[in-house]
């Protein structure tokens, strides 16, 4: 996904987004019942990181649709 001349560039930020996913599955393929607060902790904090780097993108995503703004999911 290249970005235009001047523009933002979607790929650092899909591969960042990605990335904590990964990171936020690997934690959860961890687990061992029951689990702890410090591992209940670092999954709130993956979850976290993996939503921000997805509102991220998508507002990426959104500046070139009309409107500058992402559509409503039909979900």
């Amino acid at each position: 996904m290249a970005a235009q001349a001047g523009g933002p560039a979607l790929d650092p930020t899909l591969s960042e987004w990605l990335k904590a996913r990964a990171d936020t599955l690997r934690h959860l393929d961890s687990a061992t019942a029951p689990v702890d607060e410090g591992w209940t902790q670092r999954l709130a904090d993956l979850l976290a990181t993996e939503q921000s780097w997805q509102v991220q993108y998508t507002e990426l995503i959104a500046l070139g649709t009309r409107g500058g703004r992402f559509p409503s999911s039909n979900r």
